[in-house]
């Protein structure tokens, strides 16, 4: 066996058969970890993607299950909706007409759809005689002229149902809108919507080079939730690699030890995303930060390690022996950080969004998946490798002796210091607010973004909130006061701000009434009888043509109406305010019909303040098992709870931080304290466990032992810190909003950890030893 050299007396080094045993049977222990690493990377064959945007929500979510309610009562709201713009004039021209015409009749071909509106095939009501006329409000039969033209234009502005919906109110911008029924577990449907309707306006753009066409709707961004998060990951993989092997390179100085590093954070993603093939898990955009998560994450334990060893051969040991060693004072901190970390990510099981529940499951077994392999195939390659010794002790190392003896020396004032940059800097998380915009969720480099932010700006609000208003009784829509109130409350509505259109059956009945009375304008109200309504409305239904029935407007027994209001760049707080004010009006004036607002919009702006309420009790578990964890681990109810301090106030610094600078955070906020939790945990128990050994196997004083600390573990937690802060700051290049927020708010907490646990937390440990001594 080799020997360590005098400067590591052998009193202190106890014998450790698992790590003579793996460096004696290298490729043994290499070649069955990677057999059983192969094995389970195959899985990644039966990994599946869906795309479907409602995957953000559990299965019982009271919103979710309202609007499925609200839908299965009238009829879904998933849609595909094209704007159109011509470069110059207003869309009531006979060529512009004619393309709304052409565009309409090829937007009924477009698979799943059930229904398709435009200014074209709008049903107009009026008055023949004693008769009621229901047409297209452009008819196909009848030559397009100017003068056509301008009479459309009269009728099409006059009518609150059109504008601001299908028609800008300059009239500049038109649009359509396809209802689909997509069919139930089919994630293929969208994909093949979607395509044909890119295929429809690529075929008119061709014939109408001077109109511009702008794709949005619910089918639209559930591709976008498909490609751009997966297209992002292709993107910031190779980037984090070229960091990885940045940092860990020049740190380290070694090649092999990099070649190491980035073959464990390889396997290590090959791995966990295999295992979650096999489990039959199904990806969605809220689990494509995972490979870069995992291999962020995967860096400080190979790092641990392999700077351990290089210090073992500075100090003149053998190789063999280096490993070994290395192995014997790492294993132990390094299971406790991968269990920490796994249990910080698991406890995102208690999140109310099912793609945080599964991002917590692949992140959790890649950390454990990179923990065996960082004690199996690691210290097996070491030892088929030949690492020089480093010729000399390194700036850093220079460095950490140096700050380590500042540290010990001005303890006392960085307590203080520490104290106070503490408390300033989480006051400031009273300045954040739950806001966001899901519509916003893609970065504006996007075409979805541009598109609907176009759209926004110049023709409709794309947020909706959808009101079902019980009148009843059967046919209980018709009754007149019934009729007199949802038109108070579509009225109140619309006066209020960023609503850009209100659709309610009053506004048919009233255009129902008129028409009946000869189209004179004195009639434009709700009928005074409900047999006179319900006469009105019958005739009404049997003129419609076929999938521009009321069926997305009244229920089949005419027990209840939906209201639909549009809002513009309207964010999540617009939207909880609005709700909570409308239905306060119900409360106040029509209790009989109050019911609460739904709609998919709703969903997401209630999002995340569940989520937050869920990962409560989650975050206070993942608190007392890691604590639980470092008193057994540490063998001090003392120093467990001492570590944490450092381990809880990164957190609060960092959300403080984005108070200050940013006001306010969305969907991702709930997931930051718990998966940082269990990440920042590993420099404290490093430097812990470190700590403690030089305490009680080498009998140091507390001051000698943290300098030997900083010496020992300071450079490795420098260069696992760089790394994850790399990692995770990557992913604020993603123009996927949950993961850019996730991964600039982890990297901070996690470089405030670093600073914590070198300026901190060894002023705390001088005070707690030398009281208890």
């Amino acid at each position: 066996m080799n020997h360590p050299a005098p400067s590591e007396p052998e009193s202190h080094v106890s014998p450790f058969a698992y790590g003579q045993w793996v460096v004696r049977h290298p490729w043994l222990v290499a070649g069955f970890v990677m057999l059983l690493a192969i094995a389970a990377i195959t899985g990644v064959q039966f990994l599946q993607n869906n795309p479907d945007n409602r995957v953000f929500f559990g299965e019982d979510n009271p919103e979710l299950l309202a609007l499925e309610y609200l839908e299965d009562t009238y009829t879904k709201t998933d849609n595909i909706f094209v704007a159109v713009e011509p470069e110059s004039g207003t869309v009531f021209t006979p060529r512009i007409l004619q393309l709304m015409l052409d565009m309409t009749e090829r937007a009924w071909q477009t698979p799943y759809s059930s229904r398709v509106d435009s200014i074209t095939n709008f049903q107009h009501t009026r008055a023949d005689g004693d008769d009621l006329l229901v047409t297209d409000l452009v008819q196909s039969e009848v030559e397009l002229t100017d003068a056509y033209a301008a009479e459309i234009n009269t009728v099409a502005m006059s009518k609150p149902f059109l504008v601001n919906r299908l028609v800008s109110s300059d009239a500049t911008v038109t649009g359509l809108n396809v209802t689909l029924l997509k069919p139930e577990g089919n994630t293929d449907a969208v994909f093949e919507i979607v395509d044909a309707t890119r295929a429809m306006v690529t075929d008119l753009e061709s014939e109408y080079p001077d109109v511009n066409f702008y794709l949005t709707g619910g089918a639209i961004f559930d591709v976008a939730f498909a490609e751009i998060p997966a297209n992002e990951s292709a993107r910031l993989v190779p980037i984090m690699f070229g960091l990885i092997l940045l940092i860990v390179g020049v740190s380290l100085r070694t090649a092999w030890a990099t070649i190491c590093v980035l073959v464990l954070m390889g396997v290590s993603v090959g791995v966990a995303m295999g295992l979650t093939g096999w489990a039959g898990a199904v990806l969605n955009a809220g689990t494509t930060s995972a490979p870069v998560v995992i291999m962020t994450l995967s860096v400080a334990h190979c790092v641990h390690i392999i700077a351990s060893m290089r210090q073992r051969l500075a100090d003149g040991w053998q190789r063999h022996a280096a490993i070994v060693e290395s192995l014997r004072v790492n294993m132990v901190p390094v299971f406790i950080t991968s269990a920490t970390t796994a249990i910080g990510f698991l406890t995102l099981n208690f999140s109310d969004s099912p793609p945080f529940q599964l991002l917590g499951n692949i992140v959790a077994t890649g950390v454990m998946a990179s923990f065996v392999l960082a004690v199996t195939l690691l210290p097996a390659i070491l030892a088929l490798v030949t690492i020089k010794p480093p010729k000399s002790t390194g700036w850093l190392t220079g460095f950490m002796d140096r700050l380590g003896g500042s540290v010990v020396r001005h303890s006392r004032v960085l307590f203080w210091l520490a104290g106070v940059v503490i408390i300033v800097l989480s006051a400031g998380m009273s300045r954040i607010t739950l806001d966001d915009n899901f519509l916003h969720y893609f970065g504006d480099r996007f075409e979805v973004r541009q598109h609907t932010d176009f759209i926004e700006q110049r023709l409709t609000g794309m947020n909706m909130i959808e009101y079902s208003l019980p009148a009843g009784s059967e046919g209980g829509v018709s009754d007149p006061e019934y009729l007199a109130n949802v038109e108070k409350f579509s009225n109140w509505l619309r006066e209020q701000p960023k609503v850009t259109n209100v659709g309610a059956i009053s506004q048919v009945m009233k255009d129902l009434n008129k028409s009946m009375h000869g189209d004179d304008e004195a009639y434009h109200r709700v009928p005074e009888s409900r047999e006179l309504a319900a006469q009105y409305l019958l005739m009404y239904e049997m003129s419609l043509p076929y999938g521009l029935d009321l069926n997305n407007t009244i229920d089949v027994s005419k027990s209840s109406s939906r209201v639909v209001t549009l809002l513009q760049e309207a964010t999540s707080a617009d939207l909880r305010d609005l709700n909570t004010r409308a239905e306060q009006w119900l409360r106040d004036n029509a209790p009989q019909m109050h019911t609460p607002g739904s709609g998919l919009s709703m969903i997401f702006a209630y999002i995340s303040e569940r989520n937050i309420n869920s990962m409560l009790f989650g975050s206070l578990l993942a608190l007392f098992v890691i604590s639980l964890i470092l008193i057994v681990a540490l063998r001090s109810v003392r120093f467990g709870l001492v570590s944490l301090i450092p381990n809880l106030v990164p957190a609060f610094m960092a959300l403080g931080i984005w108070g200050y600078l940013m006001g306010q955070v969305g969907l991702s906020v709930a997931v930051v304290v718990v998966i940082t939790l269990g990440i920042v945990v590993d420099d404290t128990v490093h430097f812990l466990a470190r700590y403690l050994r030089a305490r009680r196997e080498r009998g140091m004083s507390p001051e000698a032992a943290i300098k030997h600390t900083f010496r020992t573990v300071g450079v490795a937690l420098w260069i696992t810190s760089a790394a994850l802060v790399a990692g995770f700051a990557v992913l604020y290049a993603s123009g996927f909003k949950v993961n850019a927020e996730m991964g600039i708010l982890s990297a901070v907490t996690i470089m405030l950890a670093l600073v914590a646990d070198f300026f901190f937390l060894p002023s705390v440990l001088l005070k707690v030893d030398k009281q208890a001594a």
